[in-house]
């Protein structure tokens, strides 16, 4: 008796299996994605991976093969190179310029990057510190300086220290050096060197400092406060509170500027060409000058595959580190 009173009981197990899933959420299935498991996903992307494809995998795939080929002006024109092995790989490594440039290319990255970082640091600790208008003009005039084309940017810094016409010179002799007066910066090694690492350090803090400050104003403020109350001065709160917690993007950062400056050739070949005594010349322009000074596009090519072996190597030293002391802080 007991057992048909509950089943007459209104909102109790007598209800039909229909009626209580469509008022329980819950008990629904899954409504299946029509899309879902189909075509047309994959036809959507299939023009932007074929794209990449053709783009990026081709040009390296074909860099490979013909640094593993015999590969001149008379292959480039008639298509007939051969298979050589490692003969290129071999030339390279025993040619004493070639760990010249090597060194040198390490040199160039390291001076680079190291003061894009620290004046990006400081540039972003300075615009988290300036009031509303003259943090929008900085940030403004960082954004147009990024924005500035590459080749457009090198010209005006040739202008700039030209021997006749630089206002570099100008200016140094206007303050009494005159033994600046038609100085030719281009012609000695050193300051050629130098000019083209003023001119990455001013093309690349740009995008550095923004993603940096981007960055800092995440960080809380109640944080830097209740260091203030510790005790902690500027830098000690900079180096226990504010840079733990940028960490990952203050890395990121880094890579992205061991990649850009160690593949650095636009800046160098409209500038210097790699001279003078290629005093300026680091992987990528050797590379360059390999393949058309002799037509030696296999050895080019060879160069080029040693360059982002390279670039790899430096990539993952770097990541091991960084995910061993993530590892380390967790």
């Amino acid at each position: 008796m007991s057992t048909v009173r509950e089943r007459s009981l209104p909102g109790s197990a007598g209800r039909s299996p229909a009626r209580r899933m469509a008022q329980d959420p819950s008990r629904r299935p899954p409504r299946r994605d029509p899309a879902r498991g189909g075509p047309w996903p994959y036809l959507l992307i299939a023009p932007a991976v074929l794209g990449m494809l053709y783009l990026l995998v081709y040009p390296l795939v074909r860099a490979v093969l013909i640094s593993f080929q015999d590969f001149r002006l008379r292959q480039l024109i008639v298509g007939d190179a051969e298979f050589v092995g490692l003969r290129n790989y071999r030339t390279l490594l025993s040619d004493p310029q070639f760990w010249e440039v090597v060194r040198r290319t390490f040199l160039f990255m390291a001076v680079d990057v190291v003061v894009i970082m620290a004046l990006s640091t400081l540039v972003s600790l300075m615009v988290e510190r300036l009031g509303r208008i003259v943090r929008t003009l900085v940030l403004s005039s960082l954004v147009l300086v990024w924005a500035v084309p590459v080749v457009a940017a090198t010209t005006v810094f040739q202008w700039l220290f030209h021997s006749e016409f630089g206002i570099v010179n100008e200016t140094l002799t206007g303050l009494g050096l005159s033994s600046f007066e038609s100085y030719p910066w281009f012609a000695h090694g050193g300051t050629a060197f130098t000019i083209v690492v003023v001119l990455i350090v001013w093309q690349s803090v740009p995008f550095a400092a923004v993603t940096l400050y981007s960055a800092l104003v995440t960080v809380p403020a109640e944080l830097y406060e209740s260091a203030r109350m510790d005790g902690a001065g500027p830098v000690r709160i900079f180096r226990s509170v504010t840079f733990p917690l940028i960490r990952p993007i203050f890395m990121l950062v880094l890579s992205l500027e061991v990649i850009w400056t160690f593949k650095a050739f636009v800046q160098i070949w409209v500038m210097t060409r790699g001279g003078p005594g290629g005093a300026t010349t680091i992987l990528p322009v050797y590379a360059v000058q390999t393949a058309l000074a002799g037509q030696r596009y296999d050895l080019g090519s060879a160069a080029s595959m040693i360059t982002v072996l390279l670039m790899s190597g430096v990539l993952v030293l770097y990541f091991r580190q960084l995910f061993r002391q993530e590892g380390e802080h967790l």
